[in-house]
C-alpha cells in the first residue's frame, strides 16, 4: 500500500483519484500483492500528455567536419551574406569580422594541405637517400611555395560562425531558403522504419527500486516517448509514459521474493510503433 496523495493518479483512469476507485481506502492506495487490490484492467490504459508535435524533418548539424569543406562553407557564407544582410540584420562589421575569419581559416588549411603534401614528398626521398632505388624525374623535393599570407584572426572561427549563425536563424526573416544559399542547412535525415524499430531495455535493483535503463538508440528526433509496461504477476499493466531515458521505479517491494517483468514500445503521438522491446526480468522483494 502506498499513500494517497492530492496528484496521486489513478492508472485505470488516468485522472486524479475518485472516491469511487477500487484500489483507494482510506489508509492509502492498494498495490498489486495488497489484499482486496483490484488490477488495472489492461484494456483501459492512462493517455499520456503528449508533447507539442514536433518537426519531423530531422537535420543533420550544418556545420561541415572535413576542413577543407569547412573552409569552402566559410568562403560560401561570406559571398553570399552581402544580398540578404539588411534583411537578416546583420551589421558591416560582422560581414567583416567574418569574411576575415574565412580568408584566415582558409588560409591555414592551405597551408596545412601544402606542408602535409611536402612532408610525403620528403618522406619518400629520404626512404630513397637510406635504401636506393629509381627516383622519381622531377628529383629532389622543392621549398614549397604557400598562398599570398593574409591577416591572423583570433581562435574559435567555428565558435564565433555558429554564434553568427544562430542569430541569423532567429531572424523572423530567415527561412530555409536563403539558408540553402549561405550554406548553413544541414542535410535531411532519413527517418528509422517506424514498422520494426525497437527499443532496449535492462533492469537493475537499487536499494528499493528497480532502475530500468532505455534509449532512443539515436532516434529521439523522430520519437516522442517511450511506454513501459509492468507485470508483477497480474499481467501486464501500464507503468509509465517516459519521455526522458532511464526510468526508476519507485513501486514498494513486495515481502516474499516475486519476479517482475518489464517491456517497453516506442510512440509518436499517440499510437504505439514497431516492435515490442525484448521482455527482462528481475527478482525482487524478500
Amino acid at each position: 500500500m502506498k499513500p494517497l496523495f492530492w496528484d496521486s493518479v489513478d492508472p485505470a483512469t488516468g485522472q486524479p483519484y475518485a472516491w469511487d476507485s477500487p484500489n483507494l481506502t482510506w489508509s492509502g492506495i492498494l498495490e498489486a500483492g495488497d489484499p482486496g487490490y483490484t488490477p488495472t484492467p489492461s484494456s483501459n490504459p492512462v493517455q499520456p500528455t503528449l508533447k507539442p508535435k514536433r518537426n519531423r524533418m530531422a537535420k543533420s548539424d550544418y556545420i561541415a567536419q572535413n576542413d577543407d569543406l569547412f573552409a569552402a562553407q566559410l568562403q560560401t557564407f561570406k559571398t553570399g551574406i552581402g544580398a540578404y544582410a539588411t534583411a537578416l540584420g546583420v551589421t558591416p562589421a560582422q560581414i567583416t569580422a567574418q569574411a576575415a575569419d574565412a580568408d584566415s581559416f582558409g588560409y591555414v588549411v592551405a597551408c596545412q594541405g601544402i606542408m602535409q603534401g611536402g612532408a610525403q614528398q620528403w618522406t619518400a626521398w629520404k626512404n630513397l637517400m637510406r635504401a636506393g632505388g629509381t627516383p622519381p624525374a622531377a628529383g629532389a623535393p622543392v621549398d614549397p611555395v604557400f598562398p599570398t599570407a593574409v591577416a591572423a584572426v583570433a581562435l574559435g572561427v567555428e565558435v564565433r560562425f555558429r554564434a553568427l549563425v544562430k542569430s541569423i536563424k532567429a531572424h523572423p526573416n530567415y527561412n530555409d531558403a536563403i539558408g540553402q544559399t549561405l550554406g548553413i542547412e544541414g542535410a535531411v535525415q532519413t527517418g528509422p522504419d517506424l514498422s520494426i524499430i525497437q527499443p532496449i531495455i535492462d533492469t537493475l535493483l537499487s536499494g528499493n527500486a528497480v532502475q530500468i535503463g532505455w534509449g532512443w538508440g539515436g532516434n529521439s528526433a523522430f520519437l516522442d516517448m517511450l511506454e513501459l509496461q509492468v507485470d508483477r504477476g497480474n499481467g501486464w499493466t501500464l507503468l509509465a509514459y517516459d519521455t526522458t531515458p532511464n526510468y526508476t521505479d519507485t513501486t514498494p517491494l513486495p515481502a516474499t521474493p516475486t519476479k517482475w517483468k518489464y517491456r517497453a514500445i516506442y510512440r509518436v503521438g499517440d499510437h504505439q510503433v514497431g516492435q515490442w522491446s525484448n521482455t527482462v526480468e528481475i527478482m525482487v522483494g524478500g
